[in-house]
């Protein structure tokens, strides 16, 4: 049986990464190996670093968002007042909104 193990054909699988052996002459799975991960964390004191820097990123990016509300009332505020302008000063610039009939 050992002359066999050149009989086997090697699939990685693309979703789990795991090693399948598989009988082309049976088809059917003679041995499967599971992929081995690294661990998640290598060094605790990086980790530990890491996060702290994620915190104050996110708090900076929380600030900016905040900033960006708070004048967003006032943005749309001078867009209105320039678009009125711009329509008071011509008229004629833009067409007027199409009918529901002239779709027909």
């Amino acid at each position: 049986m050992a002359g066999r193990e050149h009989d086997l054909i090697e699939v990685k699988c693309p979703c789990c990464e795991a090693t399948l052996h598989i009988d082309a002459e049976l088809r059917t799975i003679i041995r499967f190996e599971e992929h081995v991960k690294p661990p998640a964390i290598q060094d605790m004191a990086e980790a530990v670093k890491k996060l702290r820097g994620d915190e104050a990123r996110r708090g900076e990016v929380f600030e900016k968002s905040f900033e960006q509300h708070k004048s967003h009332a006032k943005v749309l505020e001078r867009k209105f007042d320039e678009l009125l302008k711009q329509a008071k000063d011509d008229p004629d610039a833009a067409p007027p909104p199409k009918r529901p009939f002239d779709f027909d």
